[in-house]
């Protein structure tokens, strides 16, 4: 009953930080406003200056004050810019004026709520930082992810781990499952025992049954603080890596003729099995039944991301193929580490 109150409350957590906080920019007629070059459907609250002609164009007939918005990156330190002058006999004249150029950070545009001012603006400027030092925000990109999962490798190998120890305590939980194979599952006392038994093997293998939801809860927030920050940072995904334009969906990409973006897809497919089955097979080894279960829905999410990686941007599949290579390595690691 405690573990259930702390699911719940954690839980509730997670839907609470999660409002989102992106705006999808809408025309006069209230239809999404797409880039049509890139097929991107723009976002509204941005967080810094675009620098794409289309783009800037399509934010200033919609009325969206990016003027007034930082730079992504400073190329330079003094600015022009043109103002309006009231002169002494009360009419008006356009000036230009060097000003201090000022670059995106964490208090840019001050306090947005829990969700954006904790997670998404320090994200955001991380990828842009290392994406400076790089010369490419993809691989800033790809470098913050790294980082993030590394800081987290304490509790995600702990995870990792579990499905190791599970392995070993196989043969003593099979044992235990054809013992009361015949028993009537209306028959508390044996179910009642049947659990115990199962929680004395559970103790001698230092293992938790809860533990496999750990990671996924770690991913959702991760994943759609990822989403925010490359959505509301124009220099992402206004970026190229290699043959890709990071803001444009595969989708968009093929329809255009760039036949490059299947490969992102299947690098999305291959590392999503490979990191699914990595951690699925291992927890679903107790049981046959359990195992049948596990690969339905090892099958089931990895079409579910493959169809998902079609339609998300190019710089969201990266982050994603980023962590699923890490996910392969880390419990590549951990397996020979336990063994």
């Amino acid at each position: 009953m405690k573990t259930n109150k702390k699911n719940l409350l954690l839980l509730f957590l997670i839907v609470f930080l999660l409002t989102g906080c992106t705006k999808t920019l809408k025309d006069s007629d209230n239809k999404v406003v797409i880039n049509e070059v890139t097929g991107q459907n723009l976002t509204e609250n941005i967080l810094c200056k675009p620098t794409d002609e289309e783009a800037i164009r399509l934010y200033k007939e919609n009325k969206v004050d990016i003027d007034s918005l930082p730079y992504c990156e400073c190329k330079e330190k003094k600015i022009t810019k043109d103002v309006v002058v009231v002169l002494e006999d009360g009419s008006e004249t356009v000036e230009s004026r060097e000003f201090d150029c000022e670059s995106f950070n964490i208090t840019s545009g001050g306090y947005e709520g829990l969700w954006t001012s904790i997670f998404v603006k320090p994200l955001a400027f991380v990828i842009l930082f290392f994406g400076r030092i790089t010369k490419n925000y993809a691989l800033g990109l790809i470098i913050t992810s790294l980082i993030i999962r590394i800081i987290a490798y304490p509790i995600t190998r702990k995870t990792a781990m579990q499905s190791e120890y599970m392995k070993k305590a196989q043969p003593e939980i099979s044992k235990i499952e054809k013992k009361y194979a015949n028993k009537d599952n209306n028959d508390r006392d044996a179910m009642m025992q049947k659990s115990q038994e199962m929680m004395m093997v559970y103790k001698k293998y230092n293992m938790s049954p809860i533990s496999g939801c750990l990671l996924s809860f770690l991913q959702l927030p991760l994943f759609i603080a990822f989403l925010e920050a490359i959505n509301r940072v124009p220099a992402i995904f206004e970026e190229k890596f290699l043959v890709w334009h990071l803001g444009t969906t595969p989708s968009i990409g093929i329809g255009h003729g760039n036949y490059w973006y299947i490969i992102i897809i299947l690098l999305v497919a291959a590392t999503t099995f490979f990191s699914f089955r990595a951690t699925m097979k291992d927890q679903a080894s107790i049981t046959s039944e359990t195992a049948s279960q596990s690969k339905m829905m090892m099958n089931m999410f990895t079409i579910m991301i493959i169809v998902m990686s079609v339609f998300m941007t190019t710089a969201l599949d990266i982050y994603w193929m980023t962590t699923n290579l890490f996910t392969i390595i880390q419990n590549i690691i951990v397996r020979k580490k336990v063994n």
